[in-house]
């Protein structure tokens, strides 16, 4: 069922949903010179770790990161988004993800992961394992991630790993114990909040992408928006959505401050309830 809003305003469909494929997706310069750089160090073979607070645009950037890196470019990307395993069903799921049928013992699971990154190597297939919520990893599998990169006595880089989550990921990297695998991330990458001009021009790129020409939302509108949500996307799309769906409701061709000020109002009302 199409949202009232949606037809109010004439959109050929819901302006900030997330359901957008990889190649519309927008990214400031700030985080496309991330996705730059990470393309750098998997093109050298090497790992990297990219934290940013909730909700900054980590997934975007890792979707960004898998289109540009297809397999025809020579990467196998492999996503994994939960980290709260533990070590022996952390390696089951990868051989999941690999297409492998994971054995009983964490042995012959971890066997089979190294042997099939090998077969990969001379296939000319560069593996990537992209490791999201990273700072949830059980100390288990954290204090074992270093051993994986290590293949052929650590003469052969065989294997990328990409860690991402919250900045308190890099603390958990800091700890002394964690220096093997912290001298093997040879890449650290910090994700900002958007700067108001960058969410001025998002807003307008989905409106028009939705099928809209025009200004949806007074330019001190969207400098509230911008500072409700901290230049955060997630945060900006679910509160541009309700500014329109009340909008909408009132009859109103243009989201101003007053109105947006009374969905915030009634946003905090609710997280409070």
């Amino acid at each position: 069922m199409t949202p009232a809003y949606v037809s109010f305003f004439g959109f050929k469909d819901a302006p900030f949903t997330k359901e957008i494929s990889d190649a519309d997706l927008w990214l400031p310069s700030s985080k496309a010179a991330v996705v730059d750089e990470l393309c750098e160090t998997l093109s050298e073979r090497g790992s990297a770790v990219l934290v940013g607070e909730p909700g900054v645009g980590k997934t975007c950037v890792l979707r960004a990161l898998r289109h540009r890196l297809q397999p025809n470019a020579g990467f196998r990307l492999t996503y994994c988004h939960n980290a709260t395993l533990g070590r022996r069903d952390f390696y089951r799921l990868l051989c999941h993800a690999l297409g492998l049928t994971p054995s009983a013992s964490a042995a012959g699971v971890f066997y089979a992961v190294t042997t099939h990154v090998e077969q990969l190597g001379h296939e000319r297939l560069h593996p990537v394992f992209l490791l999201d919520e990273a700072h949830l990893l059980h100390q288990d599998v954290l204090d074992h991630l270093h051993i994986l990169l290590n293949y052929q006595w650590d003469s052969k880089a065989l294997l990328s790993i990409v860690l991402v989550g919250l900045p308190e990921l890099e603390d958990r990297l800091a700890r002394r114990h964690q220096r093997s695998l912290s001298s093997r991330l040879h890449t650290r990458l910090r994700i900002e909040p958007l700067a108001p001009a960058d969410t001025a021009e998002y807003l307008r790129l989905r409106l028009a992408r939705a099928g809209c020409d025009r200004e949806l939302f007074a330019s001190d509108a969207s400098a509230m928006l911008h500072e409700a949500a901290s230049g955060a996307l997630r945060d900006i799309d679910r509160v541009a959505t309700a500014a329109l769906r009340e909008a909408a409701r009132r009859k109103k061709k243009l989201v101003e401050r007053d109105l947006l000020a009374r969905v915030l109002d009634l946003d905090a009302d609710r997280e409070a309830a």
